[in-house]
């Protein structure tokens, strides 16, 4: 065995044994050096393997500090946080969730926020009182000051890792997220319109979640690339709450579409209302207008015109959120990811 081997080993060991407790300094370099007889250079490299292997934490001017370790991490209990359980997306996520889950002998207990600040709330505060081995969640009404942060904040104290998967809070440091690129898949509908011969391009997007804002950074910076420079009336935002009241008349969803030939839409729930208002306007897609979104969902092959849209191919953004967690959970290394979108033409463009 290597001497820094050898070090990291001991290390490790009296960390296990619980002789240097969660959130404790370790020795000094300096004093490591003594207590091993061992060069500074083989210290380090021992504290190196320490790090990447997860038992502490490097910072620099406070030495090395052993890691927070979570005290449910054995109870094999995930807690998966959704907005909606039942939506069109979800489902397939889910399925691919728990396969992870299964095979690294984990359950899953499923909450849903119903993009409800005051549920999150409630649901994170159960969790703090009955801690779990780590929570895989999606961000609630994602674009808007959190009062919860503080709460994640609390969990993450508490040694329990926590994974992001397609929102998270760009306020919150430290936990890991898994979400797709969504200001370059705004950028890419426009620029495949552009192709299509289309100038005039109106848009639908969620205010209150970051993927919209996201969404409507690359579609407005793609048209502004190609000096197409649309009216703010051309966008319409909705959120949570009003999302019912689109397109019941008082919208008046054509009126902002105005002479627009095409719409690009948040997502496929909101392009298949929309076909379906606009073809009770006797407005006919693609020839009237043309119509694109994020997802490629079972919708998207629902609507009366099969919906041309964003897939993430064949990737599946809760299988690899869950994957993370589980390498966090095992003492592995897990980075964030950012997936690529595909589009899938089909006709309603």
């Amino acid at each position: 065995m290597k001497k820094y081997e050898f070090v990291a080993d001991s290390l490790s060991d009296e960390i296990g044994a619980g002789h240097y407790r969660s959130g404790a300094h370790l020795p000094t370099e300096e004093q490591l050096t003594e207590i091993f007889g061992v060069s500074r250079q083989t210290v380090r490299k021992a504290l190196s393997v320490l790090a990447e292997k997860g038992f502490i934490e490097k910072k620099q001017g406070s030495g090395s500090m052993v890691k927070i370790r979570n005290p449910a991490a054995g109870s094999g209990k995930i807690s998966v946080i959704a907005t909606y359980i039942d939506d069109y997306i979800f489902p397939g996520q889910l399925r691919g969730v728990e396969e992870v889950l299964s095979k690294n002998k984990f359950s899953a207990i499923l909450s849903a926020t119903k993009n409800s600040i005051c549920s999150e709330r409630q649901i994170l505060e159960d969790i703090l009182k009955d801690p779990v081995a780590g929570i895989l969640v999606e961000g609630t009404k994602t674009a808007l000051p959190n009062p919860n942060i503080c709460l994640y904040e609390k969990l993450a104290e508490r040694g329990i890792p926590i994974v992001f998967f397609n929102s998270c809070y760009p306020g919150l440091k430290g936990p890991l997220y898994v979400c797709a690129d969504n200001r370059r898949g705004g950028y890419e509908l426009v620029t495949y319109l552009l192709k299509k011969g289309h100038r005039s391009i109106a848009a639908i997007f969620k205010a209150d979640d970051i993927q919209g804002h996201e969404r409507y950074s690359g579609y407005i910076s793609a048209m502004f690339d190609n000096k197409l420079f649309v009216p703010d009336s051309r966008t319409v935002w909705y959120t949570t709450e009003t999302k019912d009241r689109l397109f019941d008349g008082s919208g008046n969803i054509l009126s902002a579409i105005g002479d627009s030939t095409a719409v690009v839409c948040y997502n496929d729930e909101i392009a298949f209302m929309l076909i379906k208002y606009l073809t009770s306007c006797g407005k006919r897609v693609p020839e009237d207008i043309a119509v694109v979104s994020f997802d490629n969902s079972s919708l998207s092959e629902m609507s009366p015109v099969k919906i041309t849209s964003l897939s993430y191919d064949d990737m599946n953004i809760g299988t690899i959120a869950a994957r993370k967690l589980a390498d966090i959970i095992n003492g592995r290394r897990a980075d964030s990811e950012t997936i690529p979108w595909k589009l899938i033409e089909k006709e309603s463009s």
